[in-house]
């Protein structure tokens, strides 16, 4: 099956740091992509891959399960690391879903965590229900382009396929029990107004999690999709200060080792 237009995945190779992006349920490499351009152009080797499933028929999503994008960004992960000195791990929503669970699993193969609106939990009772009604109906209204910017829009599935969503309502629970186990620098971003993901989700983050290095910043003026929003420039500022104040970012150009204070 084909990739929709501007969905593709986006690499491009700098310097010694990596970061690797994650984007969200049902959505594609674009609702990162001014993110991960952003990070490249300032000297970061950067990966965006493209999540299983997604990126082409919100069908294609009903074969996959949470362990097959984990599996995705897991490679994504372990290909940087082979070519970069440290690894900062970022995602959208359910992207930062991803992040964590790789922060628990990898532990300090993570850089730090850049985290924008992640999911750790059901907010909507009728998730309950998903177990038996995803066999009798296929799919629902999409959830994509939550976006307080006028006439920004992202590319995401127009139709939310249950299989899927419920395999990602199992993968909630496993990343909430394990999140004392995340101990690296996190930088969390969350809107108050978010019409996808409750901002309790991040409240939840926030209190469970074992870093001492951790800095939350609020998006006054954007809904879910902030990367694409009115605050996105703040994303993007505050990830390339948070990667330069744990690495010697500004003093790389040949990819060698820096000398130790």
């Amino acid at each position: 099956m084909s990739i929709l237009p501007g969905a593709e995945p986006y690499e491009r190779d700098g310097g010694p740091v990596g970061f690797l992006l994650a984007h969200g349920f049902t959505g594609t490499p674009q609702s990162l992509r001014p993110w991960a351009e952003r990070l490249a152009d300032d000297g970061l080797t950067v990966s965006l891959p493209l999540l299983p499933g997604h990126g082409t028929r919100w069908e294609d999503m009903q074969l996959t399960t949470w362990q097959d994008w984990y599996a995705g960004i897991e490679r994504a992960f372990d290909n940087l690391r082979g070519r970069c000195r440290q690894v900062f791990v970022g995602g959208l929503s359910m992207g930062g879903t991803l992040a964590l669970r790789l922060a628990e699993q990898r532990g300090e193969q993570v850089a730090g965590l850049v985290l924008v609106n992640p999911s750790v939990h059901a907010d909507d009772a009728r998730l309950k229900a998903l177990p038996v009604l995803k066999h009798l109906v296929r799919s629902l209204p999409g959830i994509g382009s939550d976006i307080r910017k006028e006439d920004a829009v992202e590319l995401a599935y127009s139709r939310v396929p249950l299989k899927a969503l419920h395999s990602l309502t199992r993968l909630w629970p496993l990343v909430q029990a394990d999140l004392p186990q995340v101990t690296q620098p996190v930088l969390l971003f969350r809107s108050p107004q978010d019409h996808v993901v409750a901002p309790a989700n991040s409240e939840t983050v926030l209190a469970r999690i074992s870093s001492t290095d951790v800095t939350a910043e609020q998006l006054p003026d954007s809904y879910h999709v902030a990367t694409l929003d009115n605050d996105a420039d703040l994303i993007f500022t505050r990830s390339l200060e948070f990667v330069r104040r744990l690495t010697t970012l500004d003093r790389q150009d040949d990819g060698k080792d820096d000398a130790k204070d």
